[in-house]
């Protein structure tokens, strides 16, 4: 029982907050260690045994990719809200509604991505001033990712399900079965495809993950009911959806866009800066993790506990959660400032390469701080359903602040050996907007519109709690 109960849905609304929070973000922290071996795997794998141009190419591929799937992350975590609010509301029929329209919706969007994302491989990769020593193979890499979308999709939305029920260790079964097939994959096909190779193990993985997702929720008919007739599409469920998924999404868009205007500056300063950038951008992966965990974390804690009209567990949370956030990234920081030497090794025996990643990674290294902060507060706002005001500090931190900044330090940093700037413009800017970041994310979560949206839910009980 004790094993059946690990694998089940997990109710937050009971129990110490930290307690809850903690036991439901190990799996979920370790899941995304997992989810990050895709990229860091096709990294190492494709530097090192085809080099350093088709590491740059991967990684130029990347903001093309985030941007082009960045509104279905967005729907996907707009599911994963709905439904932990209705998990934590114990509403069996709203939930059947919300887990079948998730699985629609994720059909609709496969097809959009699979006729889009070929069609605008090219020309995006053109319009970024790729170089022409790696277009051909970002381009290759893009298609076939692309075309194999539907098992990225999938994977996303119905473990984003099982994590709004609470269940981030059955999602992290799948995952790790998946990453370590996506190694043995990359390693096969890499020799023989090179880049495409890549990317079509990375399909192939993440294809079978979510089949794993769906065969478990298949199996959880006692507190939802899956079938093809509950998965048609409900415009009023869908709606509710869309409303919370797509201003993360646009949030996602708008992090990709800036990567992407961001990217053609690193693009011009050459293919050391790119395969640099490429590096430090998988470590970075890594050192992110846990901030994204615990954001997510807050987002189904608070979600479940909205629901189930537990608004002083919500604050509790809000706390405790932000505690364990503050000392995971400390820790995180401290390994950047210390290690970092040892971390780039595994991606490029090029000295100069590992200098200079070394150096760029320590100007960003205290601003995983300021993250875990922005992620703390960004997921109970979400978790509430106000998406919007996450969304506009994005905005504002990321094409406002970061981008101009970007281009300004990079202007004022040009010199003989950096004709377009020097490499501290990319991270530098990036440093100043996790700051401004975390200093927006304080106030809007202080003014409090995302209580709004969370007594909306239990009108009756506003009275009570204040």
């Amino acid at each position: 029982m004790s094993l059946k109960s690990l694998f089940s849905a997990k109710d937050m609304t009971l129990g110490s907050p930290a307690a809850r929070i903690m036991e439901f973000s190990i799996p979920m922290l370790l899941g995304n260690l997992a989810q990050q071996l895709y990229n860091t795997a096709d990294s190492v794998i494709v530097g090192k045994f085809v080099g350093d141009n088709a590491l740059a190419a991967v990684g130029s591929a990347s903001p093309i990719l985030n941007l082009l799937l960045a509104l279905f992350v967005g729907i996907a975590t707009g599911a994963g809200i709905v439904v932990s609010q209705s998990f934590g509301a114990r509403d069996r029929e709203g939930l059947t509604k919300a887990i079948g329209n998730c699985i629609a919706l994720s059909f609709i969007a496969t097809i959009v991505i699979m006729i889009v994302g070929p069609l605008v491989t090219m020309p995006l990769l053109t319009l970024l001033g790729t170089p022409d020593s790696i277009i051909g193979w970002c381009a290759e890499y893009l298609n076939i990712y692309f075309l194999g979308i539907i098992g990225f999709f999938f994977y996303n939305m119905l473990s984003g399900v099982l994590r709004g029920l609470g269940d981030s260790v059955s999602a992290l079964g799948f995952l790790l079965l998946a990453a370590a097939l996506n190694v043995v994959l990359d390693l096969w096909f890499v020799r023989n495809m090179g880049v495409a190779g890549v990317a079509l193990a990375t399909v192939i993985a993440q294809a079978i993950s979510a089949v794993f997702c769906y065969i478990k929720l298949s199996r959880m008919s006692d507190i939802f009911d899956l079938s093809f007739k509950t998965m048609r599409l409900i415009p009023a469920m869908a709606g509710r959806i869309l409303k919370i998924g797509i201003p993360s999404g646009i949030t996602q868009a708008i992090m990709a866009t800036a990567g992407m205007v961001v990217l053609n500056l690193t693009n011009a300063m050459g293919e050391t800066v790119i395969a640099c950038n490429v590096i430090i951008m998988r470590v970075d992966g890594f050192a992110m993790m846990p901030n994204f965990t615990f954001g997510q974390a807050m987002s189904v804690y608070t979600g479940q506990n909205v629901g189930a009209g537990k608004f002083d567990r919500v604050h509790q949370g809000v706390k405790q959660g932000g505690a364990l956030a503050f000392s995971f990234a400390t820790v995180i920081t401290i390994i950047l400032l210390f290690f970092s030497p040892v971390l780039f090794h595994f991606f490029t025996d090029t000295e100069a390469l590992i200098d200079l990643a070394t150096r760029m990674i320590r100007i960003m290294a205290v601003g995983y701080i300021c993250i875990s902060v922005t992620q703390v507060l960004g997921g109970v706002m979400r978790g509430a359903g106000d998406t919007v005001s996450p969304m506009w500090i994005s905005i504002i931190s990321t094409i406002i602040i970061r981008v101009p900044i970007a281009y300004l330090l990079a202007y004022l940093t040009r010199s003989p050996e950096f004709p377009h700037g020097n490499p501290v413009a990319l991270f530098g800017s990036l440093m100043i907007s996790w700051v401004l970041g975390m200093v927006m994310s304080i106030i809007v979560y202080s003014l409090g519109k995302w209580k709004k949206k969370m007594y909306a839910a239990h009108p009756e009980l506003v009275e009570v709690t204040e």
